[in-house]
């Protein structure tokens, strides 16, 4: 698959403190990324700098480059609301809009893409079918998105940044709030997912992330030790540390 972001040298502070330290990674297009290791050790900063929410704190520097596509992210010429309309973000607890469940879609539908009225209803099915929630939810659009089950609220939230089209999905701890059965339903749905875009997934969870993710990164104290294929990551770490981690020594 082509490289859809590439990292290169990525330092990080918040505002005397270094949480990331000279980070380089490549994230290929239609995989599924993981990015794994103890609290703390820069995996939220580090997926919030793909579409510069880190921005909107106070205080923080970064030095070094994320490229997408080819074109540096943090340069001059980006365009802040293009940039998260390509690079879209669900969060570690489901946070649908307190509003119907269709206009949970139907904002970025309106707004981000300028659709009238026939094709925002067409696509709301599209979108809604894409994470398996019309055949649920067709009967019930009006009612309001915060009354739904976590699973369904979080399966919303991804059909509202996938209406926008995104071509890189970030996921932040995307399951931490549900149950077993609900975790299953979004990682299938993410599985389905990466057939389309490229998917950066942010877990504790090590048994999920040996699941879905075709690639995965071990931070530590803010250092990407380790990056390669998932399976030589878990099973033939070419560093102690990640080692001392996926085998629950550490962390």
């Amino acid at each position: 698959m082509p490289t859809k972001i590439e990292v290169q040298g990525l330092n990080f502070y918040y505002g005397k403190f270094q949480a990331l330290i000279d980070v380089g990674m490549s994230i290929k297009d239609c995989t599924i990324t993981a990015i794994i290791g103890p609290s703390g050790c820069g995996k939220s900063t580090l997926l919030r700098c793909f579409n510069r929410l880190n921005d909107l704190i106070e205080g923080v520097r970064i030095s070094g480059s994320i490229l997408l596509d080819g074109v540096d992210i943090y340069g001059g010429s980006m365009d802040l609301t293009g940039l998260r309309r390509r690079v879209g973000m669900v969060f570690q607890r489901p946070n649908p809009f307190p509003l119907s469940v269709r206009e949970n879609v139907a904002y970025g539908l309106r707004v981000h893409r300028g659709l009238g009225a026939a094709d925002i209803e067409a696509e709301i099915e599209r979108t809604l079918g894409r994470v398996f929630l019309w055949d649920e939810l067709k009967d019930r659009l009006h009612r309001r998105a915060t009354v739904l089950s976590p699973e369904q609220q979080q399966r919303l939230c991804i059909a509202r940044a996938l209406a926008i089209e995104p071509e890189v999905l970030l996921m932040d701890e995307p399951c931490s709030a549900l149950d077993p059965a609900a975790t299953q339903g979004i990682e299938e749905l993410i599985q389905e997912l990466k057939k389309r875009l490229a998917i950066v997934i942010v877990t504790h969870n090590m048994q999920q992330a040996a699941r879905v993710s075709d690639e995965a990164g071990f931070m530590l104290l803010g250092e990407l030790v380790e990056f390669g294929l998932t399976g030589q990551v878990f099973t033939n770490p070419r560093d102690r540390r990640t080692e001392e981690y996926v085998t629950g020594r550490y962390g």
